[in-house]
């Protein structure tokens, strides 16, 4: 894998840590929906925890409140 794919690859994945500065929450929260079998779809690798950027943002999408909507 050259640097540039291995650069876009990274770049689609986030810690735990980056996932919850973005959501503007804490790790702990993070950490107690995966535990509650709830929220973000993460991966597991080994014992390292790490999140796709785009299940982020469609999580995000998916809860999603639209007050007044029909």
């Amino acid at each position: 894998m050259g640097k540039a794919a291995a650069d876009s690859a990274h770049s689609e994945i986030g810690t735990p840590d980056q996932v919850a500065e973005f959501m503007h929450t804490t790790t702990a929260a993070l950490a107690q929906d995966r535990y509650l079998s709830r929220g973000i779809p993460y991966i597991k690798h080994g014992r390292r925890v790490l999140y796709r950027w785009a299940d982020v943002h469609a999580y995000l999408e998916a809860n999603t409140v639209n007050p007044g909507a029909a």
